[in-house]
């Protein structure tokens, strides 16, 4: 049985050097006002509030944002229901990168115009005077490292930031690694915080990405920890695609997810999820939270309800036998070295 928002009481853990410890499950709202394909807000601003009362219920204060969220109404959103609170006691990590403004190629990237303006900005959505972790979205190659790191150095030197991150697709450990010997020679502020996209059936970042994280001590917070809903138990083999289902409407969707190979991982985490009495979504999320190197997964939600079932793998207890029979379910693209 899934425990009530108040009995979860989620934990602490270290994010990475800085001396800030975050919630053991961070909370992502990229939902919040997101429009669908059919013009429909996904999360409105009543459902949004709803959400993070519920994580701030579970005993959750590490809040993931980013300034193209929403069109900059998620960050309006999360300020509104900070204005309420003490703001001190809660981690607020936002994003920067995707162009905002059609017909102007300087709005996207990380050159220091945009980053500066781009800060500005979310931090008069948020009303904070700070962020705890500014990302960058994605790695501009158009923009020298050095450039780059000058820039988000002043930003911390300015107290608008307090840290620093690079959220990612691809793993990139070496764009990282040059970005901060570039910061170490200069005295300037590093990278200490990874985004990058890992779950049981994406595992690109195993091997150089997250050894390399270890390695340093960076703070690793996935993203995309449930493979865009495929290890939620939704799909089956055998059956027709849910209705509305992402997979419903995304062909590449289908290609990337809805594979023989999947289909067997998810077997496997079916099988653990019934030894453990949980979900096949909590038993993705305790696998990754058991994961050396992991630090806190990123999870979300559209209803209350399913936060409250995410936000229960904190209390999802898995063998080292568990562990390692999910991870050989599908090798990751290094093992064999």
């Amino acid at each position: 049985m899934t425990p009530e928002l108040d009995e979860i009481d989620l934990g602490t853990v270290p994010l990475g050097r800085t001396g800030l410890r975050t919630s053991q499950l961070q909370f992502g709202t990229w939902r919040f006002g997101r429009v669908t394909e059919a013009g429909n807000v996904e999360i409105d601003e009543e459902r949004a509030h709803e959400l993070l009362d519920a994580y701030e219920t579970a005993g959750g204060r590490y809040i993931d944002t980013a300034d193209v969220y929403g069109g900059g109404d998620c960050e309006r959103w999360i300020g509104d229901w900070l204005a309420e609170r003490d703001r001190e006691r809660y981690t607020i990590a936002s994003k920067v990168y995707w162009q905002i403004r059609d017909g102007d190629p300087n709005s996207r990237g990380t050159n220091r115009k945009n980053v500066r303006h781009r800060v500005d900005a979310l931090l008069d959505r948020l009303d904070t005077d700070y962020v705890d972790v500014l990302y960058i979205h994605r790695w501009d190659d158009e923009t020298p490292a050095r450039e780059l790191l000058k820039t988000l150095n002043g930003l911390v030197e300015s107290g608008k930031v307090h840290y620093l991150g690079a959220s990612t697709l691809r793993p990139n450990a070496w764009k990282v690694a040059r970005a901060n010997e570039i910061a170490r020679n200069e005295g300037w502020e590093p990278f200490e915080v990874l985004q990058p996209r890992y779950n049981l059936v994406d595992r690109e970042i195993e091997g150089d990405y997250l050894e390399f994280a270890r390695q340093r001590n960076l703070a690793v917070s996935p993203w995309s920890p449930l493979g865009q809903g495929f290890l939620t138990g939704k799909y089956d083999r055998d059956e027709d695609l849910p209705e509305e289902s992402k997979a419903a409407e995304s062909s590449r969707f289908q290609e990337a997810y809805l594979t023989e190979e999947n289909f067997d991982v998810h077997d496997e985490l079916d099988a653990v999820a019934d030894e453990v009495d949980a979900s096949p979504a909590q038993t993705a999320l305790a696998w990754l939270a058991h994961r050396d190197g992991v630090t806190a997964p990123i999870v979300g939600a559209r209803t209350v309800d399913q936060l409250r079932e995410n936000l229960a793998a904190a209390t999802i207890d898995l063998s080292d036998e568990q562990v390692d029979r999910l991870t050989a379910a599908k090798p990751g693209p290094y093992d064999a070295l």
